[in-house]
């Protein structure tokens, strides 16, 4: 309710302040002890190996450099994911580059990865202590050639093995250039295998299996999306998660900033997403579980997202439009159905 009486407010101010704003007043009514900070605990599920206390998680994007755990625990997500994060600190695009769409719930970003550098990612997680799943989300320095991409994740994974519950492979944010081209075969075939051997190096360090999971764009053809399932069986990856924004302007093209660059996410990518979880969910046949996120707005989204195959399932813009009260409604909405499904049959 509260949220709803403040959205008009911070919608006059521009997104990225409006985003710290927001932020600030998070962290002081938590601060406050007004905000419970435990997750909506449901049915326990298992996932990647990782036992997630509810199956509704922060997507990454949202507290790009981990400042921001303690507030964003205090909202009932059942994990937090943070990034994506480069080697090196990096400003990301010029302003402007954060995009609201709200007659069709939407936003365009071309942010670029700004981010503090991944040393400074790791400082802040271990300032927090936080004790929720912890994602990080990697990806590459938007200089370093795609030949080499495979250094930065490397040194990315090196450095967030010890801190991270499971880490992404960003391959699929469309503002870095030539990013998705690691998507196709021969790239992708290269960088899982690099980095999987990496893995298990850190696993025997560290005497700790961190999973691994990619992210995918919602933007692939059906033989695409088929050729990464086979390599991330190939690669026996841990995770994927589907999808990232969307270069399609469906929906939107007569609105205004629709011609702006950048990926498109919120309600204008909810059916998209679901077409690539579902047919991700029929190729892999449950040899790899599913991370939903796109277009999640509401309660029904994400139950959609479960019905597809996904077994978690992440929000972001959605938190823009509908406010903190969507984490917690988007977790008992799937709690319910969980519920429902295992009770026994009425007698008689």
């Amino acid at each position: 309710m509260l949220y709803s009486l403040l959205r008009p407010l911070l919608f006059k101010l521009d997104p990225e302040t409006a985003h710290r704003l927001t932020f600030n007043a998070i962290e002081k009514v938590q601060r406050l002890g007004l905000l419970s900070g435990d997750p909506i605990i449901c049915r326990s599920r298992k996932v990647m190996g990782l036992d997630f206390p509810n199956p509704v998680g922060m997507a990454a994007g949202m507290d790009k450099n981990g400042e921001h755990l303690q507030a964003l625990a205090a909202l009932g997500f059942g994990f937090i994911e943070i990034g994506t994060v480069t080697p090196r600190p990096q400003p990301g695009n010029p302003r402007p580059r954060l995009f609201r769409v709200p007659q069709a719930n939407a936003i365009i970003n071309r942010l670029g990865f700004n981010n503090h550098g991944v040393d400074k990612l790791v400082a802040n997680v271990r300032h927090a202590n936080y004790r929720g799943i912890l994602g990080i989300n990697i990806g590459k320095n938007f200089d370093t050639p795609v030949e080499q991409a495979a250094n930065d994740y490397l040194t990315c994974l090196l450095k967030v093995y010890r801190d991270a519950d499971y880490v992404v492979v960003n391959i699929s944010s469309p503002n870095t250039p030539h990013l998705r081209q690691l998507q196709n075969t021969e790239e992708l075939d290269h960088l899982l295998d690099v980095l999987k051997s990496k893995q298990k190096e850190l696993a025997d360090e560290h005497n700790k299996y961190v999973p691994l999971a990619v992210k995918i764009a919602p933007d692939l053809e059906p033989p695409q999306i088929e050729s990464i399932a086979a390599l991330l069986m190939k690669h026996r990856i841990d995770g994927v998660i589907a999808t990232n924004t969307t270069l399609s302007r469906a929906g939107v093209e007569t609105l205004p900033h629709a011609c702006e660059a950048g990926g498109l996410s919120g309600a204008p990518l909810t059916q998209r997403a679901t077409a690539v979880v579902r047919h991700l969910h029929a190729v892999l046949q449950g040899t790899i579980p599913i991370i939903a996120v796109g277009g999640i707005m509401c309660a029904a989204d994400a139950k959609e997202k479960i019905d597809a195959g996904a077994s978690l399932v992440q929000i972001y813009s959605g938190l823009v439009y509908r406010g903190p009260c969507l984490v917690r409604e988007v977790a008992r909405g799937i709690c319910a159905a969980d519920a429902s499904y295992f009770s026994p049959p009425a007698s008689g």
